[in-house]
């Protein structure tokens, strides 16, 4: 059954830096990094040790607290280092590449069912591509889904062209679905947007349930989607993926090897050039950013500039993130802060006077500086017209700073990851660092409530 559903809450932040549809030369990294950290609810036990040799889909490290939940090479090659940070924690696993790829190979059988199924993508570690609502972490294997959500478009802030990420791949694309339909007998929801998916194999698509979903940010985000189609319940699992984790699911069941190459899209303002390449998760920074940048005082972050991670020219892209964003830091002061008319200055406030002049087709090339420090927190309905949820995030948010669980449960934390919240962050008054709050909710739930 087709539906459409237009999203009005929300906003398009007008901000310099989107990539051409143009290819990049491809690069080949000289290391690559396992980090630990991409992946929530996830007690790291290291697997190999500095100076072993590994293969495309060995496992490198494995989860305390379910063992047959894997994280594989996405190359072959040798370890050089592995990084820890205060308490031994384990930050990094650096794998320097070998000049020929080896990979190790997975019997795939004639008949597949879902154990099998399964068992293939735990061994191959792309099991962690499937996550789970509620609270964003990876997907239980022993659990039946009530659906599976997949958002084939991105609304983000400078985020890549769908159907480039899917060009050449839809073969793959549909093997893919066709394994998760026999992973489980529930119903597969694919989102799609008609300003932003635009080839017409997206109707063509079988074994799915096609949706149409159009409206600003953060209409591409699967929680709002889930909230329009079947909104959680206590109770409920839904399990949720994007294009190109369906793809790698696809390659492994059509080929028998983990194949990890993704197109990833170069934006903003900062960058010399821009545009899209294919290149594996974990890449260095330094080898994709290497006389790109326009000047040195910039904040590189894998992913976009509202959920993304602060990785820096020495750090790594992570592992779900298809998009590198590098904008200029905002370390200076604002001279008179907000009391400036600031007429060159974008700012969704009609506090900032520019909004009486602004073109609607204008960008603006956005820094990181805050512009203010953190404020007491008030009770407003400021949020209220860029949450599309029908949640009181105020009343969510007050509810997760007291720890009251009963009023969290009530008020919709299942229905909620961080990113969620990533406009009203922005558009906070208070400055408050919304996100994490959330995420020490939910972090809060995880541990009371399983």
């Amino acid at each position: 059954m087709q539906e459409y559903f237009k999203i009005k809450k929300g906003l398009n932040i007008p901000i310099e830096g989107e990539a051409p549809l143009i290819d990049l030369p491809d690069l080949v990294g000289d290391k690559y990094a396992i980090l630990p950290q991409d992946f929530r609810l996830f007690s790291p036990r290291l697997l190999v040790q500095e100076g072993d040799k590994v293969l495309v889909g060995q496992p490198i490290i494995q989860n305390k607290l379910n063992e047959n939940i894997l994280v594989t090479s996405p190359i072959s090659g040798t370890v050089t280092a592995i990084v820890r940070g205060e308490k031994r924690l384990l930050k990094q696993i650096i794998i320097s590449p070998d000049t020929k790829q080896e990979n190790k190979i997975f019997n795939i059988p004639t008949t597949l069912d879902r154990d099998n199924i399964i068992q293939i993508l735990l061994e191959s570690g792309l099991w962690v591509n499937i996550r789970q609502r509620p609270y964003g972490i990876i997907a239980n294997p022993s659990d039946m889904p009530k659906a599976i959500f997949i958002s084939a478009f991105d609304s983000s802030p400078l985020a890549a062209d769908p159907d480039y990420l899917i060009k050449g791949e839809e073969d793959n694309f549909q093997k893919g679905i066709d394994i998760l339909k026999i992973l489980t007998s529930c119903p597969i929801h694919l989102n799609i947007s008609p300003s932003r998916n635009k080839s017409n194999f997206y109707k063509n698509i079988k074994n799915v349930e096609l949706h149409y979903f159009e409206g600003p940010h953060p209409t591409g985000n699967v929680g709002v989607q889930i909230s329009k189609i079947s909104p959680i319940n206590k109770g409920d699992i839904y399990w949720y993926l994007y294009t190109q984790d369906v793809i790698f699911i696809g390659r492994l069941f059509q080929n028998g090897r983990l194949d990890m190459h993704k197109k990833i899209v170069l934006t903003g303002s900062e960058l010399k050039e821009r545009g899209y390449m294919t290149a594996l998760p974990g890449i260095s920074m330094h080898t994709l950013l290497s006389n790109r940048l326009k000047q040195n005082n910039v904040r590189v972050i894998s992913g976009n500039v509202l959920t993304g991670t602060n990785a820096g020219i020495e750090g790594f892209l992570s592992y779900y993130d298809n998009q590198i964003t590098v904008i200029p830091e905002g370390n200076y002061y604002d001279f008179f802060g907000w009391v400036a008319p600031k007429f060159t200055k974008y700012s969704p406030s009609r506090m900032v006077m520019n909004w009486l002049i602004r073109s609607k087709n204008k960008k603006y090339v956005l820094d990181t500086n805050m512009h203010g420090e953190e404020r007491p927190f008030i009770l407003s309905d400021q949020y209220d017209k860029y949450f599309p949820f029908d949640i009181y995030p105020v009343y969510l948010l007050k509810a997760i700073l007291s720890e009251n669980i009963e009023q969290m449960e009530n008020l919709g934390i299942y229905e909620i990851v961080e990113e969620d919240f990533a406009l009203p962050e922005y558009v906070c008054v208070s400055k408050i660092n919304l996100q994490e709050i959330v995420r020490k909710g939910i972090d809060l739930m995880i541990k009371e409530t399983t």
